[in-house]
């Protein structure tokens, strides 16, 4: 199963939207962008992402970019 990666369109700055540009170039993952995912609380305060439905937050988009990474290859283990 390919790692699903969703973002908040709510929670898309630029920097954000770089990162998402990023992982969508990798063949191997699913990345969508929905209007809402629920989640105002963080979304209003920082960088967010759910990777196969874990929320995965930050300070910044980098951070993120890196966190979301982990994640990912944390998962590739699991299989």
């Amino acid at each position: 199963m390919r790692p699903l990666i969703e973002f908040c369109v709510n929670n898309l700055t630029p920097e954000l939207l770089e990162v998402k540009k990023r992982l969508e170039q990798d063949p191997d993952l699913d990345v969508l962008e929905y209007g809402c995912l629920g989640n105002c609380g963080i979304c209003a305060e920082k960088p967010y992402a759910l990777v196969n439905g874990d929320l995965i937050s930050a300070d910044t988009a980098e951070e993120l970019y890196i966190k979301i990474r982990k994640a990912i290859d944390e998962m590739e283990f699991r299989f």
